[in-house]
């Protein structure tokens, strides 16, 4: 044995992992006579720092990926990065304004080139973060979703869809980040409640000394209104629709038109049309050819259609239209209003919808087949109310805007004509134009959504537009493992794109996991300064310390509260652990290791191998279906309790006897018990596993590519298994009494039993567990408690009763002054109550409360003596 004194997770977790790695443990390899399994990495981003959330998804790929590669299929997860166009050009920017450049100032390809730099020095932080976690990728795929196979992919798709017509160009309303000055995709924009005013504005109505009263949370926008709507139900306005209103400040003539959009019930029931900078205003200003006129700026400052309000921020002309709208008189009314307003997932800015020219999906025609194959469960969610989640968003989908003002990520491919300005969409830059001749041609500035290349990412990855043994092998993968915060961002768009591109869903299952809480139950965030470094952790605690905190008692779908408690228990529990192979490797040392199933088995053998027998079917089964909480949980109560507090305990009787045979027998079945733990331990805990497991003999190889073990009737003792916990719950029940009468654990006891003849038999066959365990000289079997001559007390153990002589509980003298001590002082309690009770004075004074309160007293006191002289006589 090779195994320090003391679990110390730094001395092994690195040199192990080091050693997977090395010998290609790792490797997804394509092996028809295996069925595969595959997972693709949810792709962390290049910006990124291993936090919470990553710990418990990798944690939670690792094992489910561990238990697969154990259960005999040929394994392959799927690493990779994403290159985050949005965050990563955030912090280059940043970090150039550090230095005093602008994005302009080194112009693209500078800033490309420093793009690429970044990626090289940030790029594979996060990977060497997950390799600590002890996550088992194969890393000689990793890929990134601007590699060479995945562009190529990107490129193809792109082509391939805008042929079909499913991408197309247009002006249409998107959702605008002011700050990273891009467009955002629905999924993009984060809704927070935010308290603001609703203010109601008088639109003069031509002809006529009538004001319509409109009611906007945007008083700025009204720069750019080309129309009012009503319901055409609406009594209060039938007599205006068709009319005019003057557009206060711009001076203008606009319609009132009548649409079914508009709420008679909120505010005055007449709605200003902003058809550039609002998506509903521009299908009702389509609908009614009003006029589109944006007036704000890519920055959110206000542009020339704004007027005199040009270059004012979207805040100060707020400000300023309100104090001249009120200087006219065109106020009737401001009150506060709390509403939902969209800002960037990103940065957080309050995002603007405004009319703009970008490249877009035509989401419906993808959407049907990807809502139809969860329906019919081809796809399945776990848990599957997350199924709601999807449907709702799919069922409702936009277009998706694809287009992002940025210089970082997939250059759109398609080129305009310098000279005639025909668009030519293609995989290579085209060297004329096919309309004109003209060899002068222009790539689009633009890039592509990240999430565009993400949705590819379990068929690219593989291999795709490509053929290749892998994707042909493990597409589709198996299962996907994410959080429920990216659903639609992800989830949806991998599924249509699968079934688009490949023909085929892109996974099985989608198991949805939450988002790890602090112990408070609060979301943790840079803001509450709650956030936990998982490095920092696993540097105090081990791995496998964090791995098993995260994932005991967990429930798909639902949050987990993290906190220091739970994690020192985990931490103790690989202590344990720990120990307990100690142990062994200790006690089996020079004994020849026998076939489990060739060795004659003691009661407690057969007891401990039908509770392994019992868990590892539950363990399979949880596994199998996704529940790692359960199984951890499981896990966690057997190794704890059944193996260390018990079986181990049991075994000492023939470790420390004289028998020899016996020795060997119970050495082989504890090397069996203890090597079949290590394997449904090892997907949780994989390092301090494979760190025993490697000390114990008879072993070759790694504990990770050995084979998961199997229940069975072979292993399973149900009689043995029954009558033993007999005698474990006769040991318990002497423990307690000890423990309750402050008894030493080290004195010896004479039992009596009486009961089921075969279960007395039963227990006096095992007396030598009852008696290391408990602390028991002799035992008698008795027919009738007359046979025990003395005092006694009982206690029913099972289907028989349980006498231990009172003598050997209590020592009659001491007991008996004591009695006397506590009667004498009742007698004085009692005198004193019923002079108090007698006295005149005290009944006509004191408050009936106080009066009653005595005699409750008083007849407490009574009783308490009566049975004080019951016991008293009782031991004399």
């Amino acid at each position: 044995m090779n195994m320090d004194k003391n679990y110390k997770p730094s001395d092994f977790e690195g040199r192990i992992y080091a050693a997977w790695e090395q010998d290609g443990c790792f490797k997804g390899i394509v092996d028809r006579n295996k069925q595969p399994f595959s997972v693709v990495i949810p792709p962390p981003n290049i910006t990124g720092q291993l936090h919470m959330g990553h710990a418990l998804n990798n944690t939670i790929q690792d094992t489910i990926v561990r238990y697969k590669r154990m259960s005999g299929y040929s394994v392959l997860w799927q690493p990779g990065t994403d290159h985050a166009s949005i965050a990563t050009e955030v912090k280059i920017v940043d970090k150039m304004r550090s230095e005093g450049l602008r994005k302009e100032d080194v112009g693209r390809e500078g800033f490309l080139k420093r793009a690429w730099e970044w990626k090289k020095e940030y790029g594979g932080r996060i990977v060497t973060q997950l390799k600590k976690l002890g996550s088992s990728c194969d890393w000689s795929r990793e890929a990134f979703t601007m590699d060479e196979q995945c562009s190529k992919a990107v490129v193809k798709v792109f082509v391939e869809m805008y042929k079909e017509g499913l991408i197309y160009q247009g002006n249409r309303i998107i959702n605008w980040c002011t700050k990273c000055k891009t467009a955002l995709s629905d999924a993009e924009v984060e809704y927070e409640e935010q308290a603001s005013f609703l203010w109601h504005l008088r639109y003069p109505i031509e002809g006529t000394d009538r004001y319509l009263v409109i009611a906007t949370t945007r008083p700025e926008t009204m720069l750019g209104d080309t129309g009012v709507a009503v319901n055409p139900k609406d009594p209060r306005y039938t007599d205006i629709v068709g009319k005019n209103v003057l557009l206060p400040l711009v001076n203008k003539y606009i319609p009132v038109v009548a649409d079914e959009y508009v709420e008679m019930d909120f505010g005055s029931g007449a709605v200003k049309m902003t058809p550039a900078h609002d998506p509903n205003d521009y299908e009702v200003g389509k609908r009614h050819n009003l006029e589109t006129i944006r007036v704000m700026n890519d920055d959110g400052t206000m542009n020339a259609n704004a007027g005199a309000y040009q270059g004012m921020t979207r805040e100060e002309c707020r400000k300023k239209v309100v104090e001249d709208l009120q200087e006219l008189g065109l106020i009737e009314k401001i009150e506060p209003y709390t509403h939902n307003v969209g800002t960037c997932y990103r940065c957080k800015t309050v995002v603007e919808t405004i009319i703009s020219k970008q490249w877009f999906v035509k989401m419906k025609p993808l959407a049907e087949p990807a809502i139809k194959a969860v329906r019919t469960k081809d796809i399945k969610f776990i848990p599957k109310r997350f199924e709601k989640t999807y449907f709702n968003w799919m069922e409702n989908i936009r277009d998706w805007c694809i287009s992002r003002q940025l210089w970082w990520g997939h250059r759109i491919p398609a080129y305009y004509c310098d000279e005639c300005g025909e668009t030519v969409v293609a995989a290579t830059a085209p060297d004329v134009c096919p309309k004109c001749g003209c060899r002068h041609l222009t790539q689009d500035e633009d890039v592509l959504d990240t999430w565009f290349s993400s949705a590819l990412w379990p068929f690219s990855t593989l291999g795709y537009p490509d053929k290749s043994e892998y994707l042909d092998y493990f597409y589709p993968t198996s299962v996907l493992i994410t959080a429920y915060d990216i659903i639609f961002f992800w989830v949806a768009r991998m599924i249509f794109s699968g079934l688009k591109h490949m023909g085929e869903k892109p996974f099985s299952d989608v198991l949805i996991h939450g988002i790890v809480r602090d112990s408070q139950g609060r979301k943790m965030s840079k803001s509450l300064g709650n956030g936990i470094d998982p490095l920092v952790l696993i540097e105090q605690y081990g791995a496998d310390s964090l791995r098993y905190s995260l994932l005991n008692g967990i429930a798909p779908g639902n949050d987990t509260r993290f906190s220091e408690e739970k994690l020192t228990s985990c931490r103790n529990f690989m202590n344990k652990i720990w120990n307990a192979s100690r142990f062994v490797l200790m006690n089996i040392e020079g004994i020849e290791i026998k076939d489990v199933k060739d060795v004659k088995k003691t009661e407690a053998d057969k007891w401990i191998l039908t509770r392994l027998n019992n868990v590892v079917r539950d363990v399979t089964k949880n596994l199998d279906k996704y529940e790692l909480g359960l199984a951890a949980a499981r896990l966690y109560d057997f190794v704890w309790s059944d193996f260390c507090d018990w079986y181990i305990e049991l075994t000492k009787t023939a470790f420390y006897g004289d028998d020899d045979k016996q020795k060997t027998n119970t050495a082989s079945v504890l090397y069996y018990v203890l090597k079949t733990v290590l394997k449904l331990l090892h997907p949780f805990v994989p390092f301090v596993t494979e760190e025993i497991y490697s000390n114990l003999p008879n072993t070759t190889g790694y504990l990770m590519m050995s084979d998961w073990p199997k229940a069975g009737r072979a292993m399973t003792y149900p009689a043995a298994a029954k009558g033993f916990n007999i005698v474990m719950d006769m040991i318990k029940t002497i423990r307690n009494v000890k423990s309750e009468r402050n008894i030493a654990p080290s004195k010896k006891l004479d039992i009596y039993v009486k009961g089921d003849e075969r279960i007395c038999e039963y227990i006096k066959n095992n007396l030598s567990y009852i008696r290391k365990l408990s602390g028991v000289e002799n035992l008698y079997i008795i027919s009738d408690v007359a046979e025990i001559g003395v005092k006694y007390v009982s206690y029913v153990v099972d289907s028989c009763e349980l006498y231990i002589p009172l003598g050997m509980l209590v020592d009659f003298e001491k007991e008996i002054a004591r009695l006397e001590k506590e009667k004498e002082r009742l007698i004085s309690e009692i005198a004193r109550s019923e002079k108090l009770l007698s006295n005149a004075g005290f009944l006509q004074k004191a408050p009936k409360q106080m009066i009653d309160a005595e005699k409750d007293k008083q007849l407490r006191y009574k009783d308490q003596l009566e049975k004080i002289n019951a016991q008293i006589e009782a031991l004399r």
